[in-house]
């Protein structure tokens, strides 16, 4: 979009007023500018309501701490946030902000030309990423976050200075509010390579600061059947999931494009199912350093860490205020993900005992058998045989083919309700008639069954497995 393709439809603002931050930036370098934010040197309201009237917009205050509002729909071309100048002047308002590329300013009126006293121009031209100033970060910790999703969404290299300061601010991340370092990762999660972007925040001191259960796996040995160390291993395993979501295909096959499908649909905090998923790679080993013990025989075990762990996280996203949603599906993944990899070792499997598998981890078995499979692939050490990804890889096609035929087959209900069932065996409900109606529904699996089967089945199993 061109710098006047910026200002027109902004005319209707009579106040003096600056383009500034991501729209006018990514006006600059070619991008597409969804977002446009306004500096301006008078009553922000004012202006919204003006801009709304023009355009047949809809405005709203947006902060009543900076005094700021958002104009959006009718006929602009992109959202407008109007906020105060932050000081006595535009001069002022940039030196504020965190890198020298969102720290130019446009006039809305005048000359198109741009105010820059700190090299931004010069930095876009390089694609570096810059601070404005030494306190940038401690000002905002949430520009920890924000530094590595725009190297990571503009393919920007960090300036060494940058990168050190950041590290040494890293351990004040907490000082912000956890629904904005949540709100600022999500962006990461959504960005085109995450597990990039999340190795680079392990680079600058802020993945152990905002999980400090992932410092503590730094260098923690596993056992011979892992190549990295805990963290090592986590990483590789958020990367096998980055990978999977954007192509289920080399693993899931016929099944890809329903996997695909499900990983799509959108969850929470908007994120997808599948960029959730990215929130459980990094938590679901989180306790191993918790858990670490060695036997007599001298191997490494960490028993109890999937427990453990769905604690960990369930208190991590709530500090994060993330939507109970995300926060129920990623503490359900962290505490059965190790549940089909037990099952690789019964095989074969009958389809009741499938399904049971898939009861335990409804309503995210798509995303578990998924997470199962990376942590198989990111695990794969010297003493791996690749037989063994083999089979677990051929179960999870299994299960997961499974799980879609039972999901195309529908509910499966018994003829038979458990108030009749307590009838019929002289009994007053209770807890045993849902241990009674899951047995009947498994039975249903393999066959077609009459009110008066489903009768007969009930009584018999009640009479062998109650006393």
């Amino acid at each position: 979009m061109s710098i006047e393709a910026l200002r027109e439809p902004l005319a209707a603002i009579a106040e003096p007023a600056w383009i500034v931050g991501g729209g006018l930036r990514d006006a600059l370098v070619g991008r597409p500018v969804a977002d446009v934010d306004l500096a301006i040197d008078g009553d922000a309201g004012a202006a919204a309501k003006a801009l709304a009237r023009a355009h047949g917009a809809g405005r709203f205050a947006l902060s009543s701490a900076f005094g700021s509002w958002r104009v959006q729909g009718g006929r602009l071309p992109f959202v407008v946030d109007i906020t105060p100048l932050q000081g006595e002047s535009i001069v002022d308002d940039l030196a504020r902000r965190d890198l020298t590329i969102n720290a130019l300013a446009l006039p809305l009126r005048g000359a198109a030309e741009l105010v820059d006293h700190h090299g931004g121009q010069a930095d876009l031209r390089l694609g570096t990423l810059r601070q404005v100033s030494a306190s940038a970060f401690r000002d905002d910790p949430v520009r920890l976050l924000r530094l590595v999703r725009l190297a990571g969404q503009l393919g920007f290299r960090v300036d060494p200075q940058t990168r050190q300061t950041a590290r040494n601010q890293a351990a004040e991340l907490w000082n912000s509010p956890g629904e904005r370092l949540r709100e600022e990762l999500g962006r990461i999660f959504r960005l085109h390579d995450p597990a990039a972007a999340i190795v680079a925040l392990d680079e600058i001191g802020v993945l152990g600061v905002l999980i400090p259960e992932l410092e503590a796996a730094r260098g923690m040995e596993q056992n011979v059947y892992h190549q990295h160390d805990v963290l090592g291993h986590i990483l590789e395993v958020v990367a096998q999931i980055a990978a999977l979501v954007r192509d289920p295909e080399p693993v899931f096959r016929s099944r890809a494009v329903r996997v695909g499908e499900v990983l799509q649909r959108p969850l929470a905090d908007d994120l997808t199912r599948g960029q959730t998923l990215l929130w459980t790679g990094l938590l679901h080993d989180m306790a191993k350093p918790a858990t670490r013990a060695v036997t007599p025989e001298g191997r490494v075990t960490f028993m109890g860490h999937d427990r453990l762990g769905a604690a960990g996280a369930d208190a991590l996203l709530r500090r994060l205020r993330s939507a109970s949603r995300v926060r129920e599906a990623v503490v359900h993944c962290v505490r059965h993900h190790l549940a089909l990899g037990f099952l690789v070792h019964q095989q074969p499997l009958s389809l009741r005992r499938i399904d049971r598998y898939l009861q335990l981890t409804s309503p995210v078995e798509v995303e578990l058998i998924v997470l199962s499979v990376a942590d198989r692939l990111a695990t794969n050490g010297p003493r791996t045989s690749e037989s063994a990804i083999t089979r677990h890889l051929a179960l999870a096609r299994e299960v997961m083919s499974t799980h879609f035929d039972l999901v195309d087959r529908g509910p499966i209900r018994p003829p038979i309700d458990g108030a009749q069932i307590a009838a019929l065996v002289g009994r007053p409900p209770g807890p045993w008639l849902s241990q009674v109606l899951m047995a009947l529904r498994e039975e249903q699996l393999t066959r077609v069954m009459s009110f008066e089967k489903a009768a007969e089945y009930a009584q018999n199993w009640v009479k062998v497995h109650l006393p």
